[in-house]
């Protein structure tokens, strides 16, 4: 068995100072990818490099208490990369992968954390950037290995993924640009002959509970009172392929405390490292 969780911390410092070292020291996760830890290595030595006795690894943004990604794991890779080679987005710290490869097997663990638009045109045409570049990176990747990313990808899929959608659908983050993004990746020949171009990867939540709707979301804005009446999105994924996605036994969304503005969504694989 091997338990995966996905968590944007909004801050490593904020989440940690509300619990979540604790919390993931109860729930014994295998792995853990974080995003939006918002500090520098610096920050991160002596404090941070381990949490509930996961050793971390991580990919730090040059500007200061910005993005930034982690992965802590119970189990060495066999290596670490930071930075998917962008020269734009490396900079931003949105990329660590954690490779566990044998002989018979390669597997990554990403983690990932996807540009937001929601701050004006400008980053809205950023993340198009991004978006447009990483599907090659993730293409090449599924040629020659098994993975799971894990992240705040920043696009909730379709209208059942978030509370609002009819009124979302110019926003960042429902655009139709960026669902047809998301359709496009997870689009599978096997199930869909038209869709023999697509890359064909495994929203795993939504393998499990295709239908869920209020019990979804993973990310609730600050304003108003969003989190009290759940107008949520679901924003947090694992996306997997298909050997590593069909041995998902279950997912759950952790809300009885709250470390960020985000859920930890966690899901359960038959297999281990």
């Amino acid at each position: 068995m091997f338990k995966l969780t996905s968590l944007n911390l909004n801050g490593i410092r904020s989440a940690t100072t509300k619990g979540v070292e604790k919390w993931i020291a109860g729930i014994a996760p295998d792995c853990i990818c974080v995003q939006e830890v918002k500090a520098q290595a610096a920050d991160v030595q002596g404090k941070f490099e381990q949490l509930a006795g996961l050793q971390g690894h991580f990919h730090f943004a040059q500007k200061k208490g910005y993005s930034g990604v982690g992965l802590y794991t119970r189990h060495a890779p066999s290596e670490v990369i930071v930075g998917y080679g962008s020269t734009e987005f490396d900079a931003e710290g949105r990329y660590v992968e954690a490779r566990f490869d044998t002989p018979k097997r390669k597997l990554s663990i990403i983690s990932c954390y996807f540009p937001s638009g929601s701050s004006g045109e400008e980053r809205q045409q950023a993340k198009f950037r991004f978006l447009a570049e990483f599907l090659p990176h993730l293409t090449e990747l599924k040629r020659t290995r098994e993975f799971i990313l894990c992240g705040d990808v920043n696009i909730a899929h379709r209208e059942i993924d978030l509370k609002n959608w009819r009124s979302n659908q110019k926003n960042s983050g429902f655009t139709p640009e960026e669902r047809s993004w998301m359709t496009h990746l997870l689009a599978r020949a096997d199930l869909d002959p038209l869709a023999a171009n697509g890359l064909g990867l495994i929203d795993v939540y939504r393998q499990l509970h295709p239908d869920t709707t209020d019990t979804s979301y993973t990310w609730w804005s600050n304003r108003g009172q969003a989190y009290a009446n759940n107008v949520g999105w679901r924003l947090d994924y694992h996306l997997a392929t298909k050997g590593v996605a069909d041995k998902a036994l279950n997912a759950s969304i952790y809300k009885d405390e709250k470390f960020s503005d985000h859920a930890p969504l966690t899901i359960e694989y038959d297999w281990s490292i």
